[in-house]
């Protein structure tokens, strides 16, 4: 043992009260402290400032925390979250006892992480710094309640009761489950550099994951395990299968509407374009003999035509006018010579021809969408489809330029949105088939889809465009805690497009949906559908106004 872990090892005797073993740790096995019962590895490559640090942590943990508790009811991200909130419960009982030790906990904390980061690491390192430093500030939901609950726990329960502090885990990781926040078990690292790699606390038992893949001791070459069949079946919303990766097609940026400082936020969000994955769903054959199916027990409605003048479209042999019937006068003539009665009709004027007009209808494919409707077997995103291919096949026989998009949204980082069945394409099983396989996930960012909507817009025939929006809910989104925020940024988006010569409207399957619809759509561009089975009739409805409006 060196002259520097033989200090470190009174300094270890004399906080906890026993002997405690500290030698170095071999520098292939890693950057972390390992406690293993009352002996303490160190790594010689870590910063020779941390050691006091790791020294108090390991301490904190041989003084106040049962070793070796039983994991086997605990999923990996809720083993690191339980692990996070008992490192800070034993540092602050041993500062409580030490008040000394607080400064060394503080100045081996991680550097401050991105304040836009919303990775699992970045939060718990959050956390960590929001339960050393009463006074640090942080404006993430997330990371706020954890203190909160945490504070409350110690006033109610106090800081020995491991099981209050094990609920209050629970939860938070349950609550970073419904964020859908990513946990990739091998390339996860505690944060605080000074903290050890909690294989203490745990038992895994022989049959259990062991504490190299959940508590990262990252060791080189690290893979993920293959996912099995049942995992795939069990994780809507994560990884696709293999085989079935979505088609990049391209990321663009756009602004958002922050309410409180009244002003666009440049370059905010980033929608990603792409193709749906639909190998390994249903067979191009059986969407389209579901869809089939369907389209025949709902009745076509009848679309009207919009109409509009047109100067090269020239109605001749007119009572009045605004310009001479050439023809029609030399025929006065004629007739005049012959001694006829000449016909009086002498006029030209333009006449009306079918305006053209370019609809876009947007569906919301969030994962609410995915909600069966009325107990039944068909979910709300199963109607929507089936209500936009009836829509699709009763303008394939008129002059309108029809498209269906969709877009769903994780984070401001990640809206994806998805080309269904693009402007001029007919429909067809292929366009059948991506639309049927499409799938409901994340959240509701509509601004950023309304956007990225109208830029497709832009580049059709100058006539009546429009986007007619179909959702089933306010907008929302994991990393936006403020009801009023998105709202708000979708009434700009709206504002945009109608200054760009793109109307908009919406449908909303939602009884609730008038105050928050009404302030993003204004009194005429709306509707709500109580009953989704309506839907179909309503789409058809809305999109003939919008095609026939002035």
């Amino acid at each position: 043992m060196s002259g520097s872990h033989a200090s470190l090892a009174l300094l270890a005797r004399g906080l906890a009260g026993i002997d405690v073993q500290v030698q170095p740790l071999d520098g292939s096995a890693g950057t972390r402290a390992v406690l293993a019962g009352k002996q303490l590895l160190l790594p010689a490559s870590a910063d020779r400032r941390w050691h006091r640090a790791m020294v108090a942590h390991a301490v904190a943990h041989l003084r106040h925390s049962v070793p070796a508790r039983s994991a086997h009811t605990l999923k990996p991200m809720g083993i690191a979250v339980v692990s996070a909130l008992e490192d800070a419960r034993v540092e602050r009982l041993l500062c409580r006892d030490f008040p000394g030790v607080h400064g060394w906990f503080a100045g081996s904390l991680a550097a401050e992480p991105d304040p836009l980061d919303l990775s699992f690491a970045a939060l718990v390192s959050r956390m960590d710094r929001m339960l050393l430093l009463p006074a640090w500030k942080d404006d993430n939901h997330w990371v706020n309640k954890a203190r909160r609950l945490f504070d409350e726990t110690v006033a109610s329960a106090g800081l020995e009761d491991y099981s209050a502090f094990r609920t209050i885990a629970s939860i938070l990781a349950n609550d970073l489950g419904q964020m859908r926040v990513r946990f990739e078990p091998q390339h996860y690292a505690v944060p605080a550099p000074y903290r050890d790699d909690n294989s203490y606390l745990w038992d895994f038992g022989e049959a259990e994951t062991s504490p190299d893949e959940p508590i990262a001791l990252q060791q080189p070459g690290a893979r993920p395990p293959p996912p099995t069949d049942a995992d795939a079946a069990n994780r809507s919303d994560g990884p696709l299968p293999e085989g079935a990766a979505e088609l990049e097609l391209g990321r663009y940026s756009y602004p958002e509407w922050d309410r409180k400082l009244e002003r666009l936020r440049p370059d905010w969000c980033t929608v990603i374009e792409k193709l749906p994955a639909w190998q390994g769903l249903w067979p191009v054959r059986e969407q389209q003999t579901a869809a089939s199916n369907t389209t025949e027990r709902l009745t076509p409605l009848a679309l009207p035509r919009a109409r509009q003048l047109d100067r090269t479209h020239r109605l001749r042999r007119q009572w009045e006018g605004d310009d001479i019937d050439l023809n029609a006068a030399i025929e006065v003539l004629v007739d005049r010579r012959l001694r006829l009665r000449p016909d009086p009709r002498l006029f030209m004027r333009p006449g009306k021809a079918p305006r053209p007009s370019s609809v876009l209808v947007l569906l919301d494919l969030s994962e609410s969408a995915n909600d069966p409707v009325h107990g039944g077997a068909r979910s709300l995103l199963d109607i929507e489809k089936q209500a936009a291919l009836l829509l699709a096949g009763s303008n394939a026989r008129g002059a309108d330029r029809f498209a269906i998009h969709g877009f769903s949204s994780n984070t401001r980082a990640e809206v994806y949105y998805y080309g269904l069945l693009e402007f001029g394409r007919p429909l067809e099983a292929p366009s059948r088939a991506v639309i049927g396989a499409v799938r409901g996930r994340y959240s509701t960012r509509i601004g950023a889809a309304l956007r990225h909507a109208a830029s497709h817009l832009r580049t059709e025939p100058s006539g009546q465009r429009a986007i007619l929006l179909v959702t089933d809910g306010a907008p929302s989104d994991i990393d936006v805690h403020d009801p009023k925020y998105l709202i708000e940024d979708a009434r700009m988006a709206v504002a945009e497009a109608r200054e760009a010569g793109v109307r908009t409207a919406c449908i909303a399957v939602d009884s609730a949906a008038d105050a928050y619809v009404r302030r993003i759509f204004g009194w005429r561009n709306y509707c709500i559908a109580d009953d989704a089975r309506s839907l179909p009739a309503r789409l058809a409805r809305m999109s003939a106004r919008l095609a026939a409006a002035n």
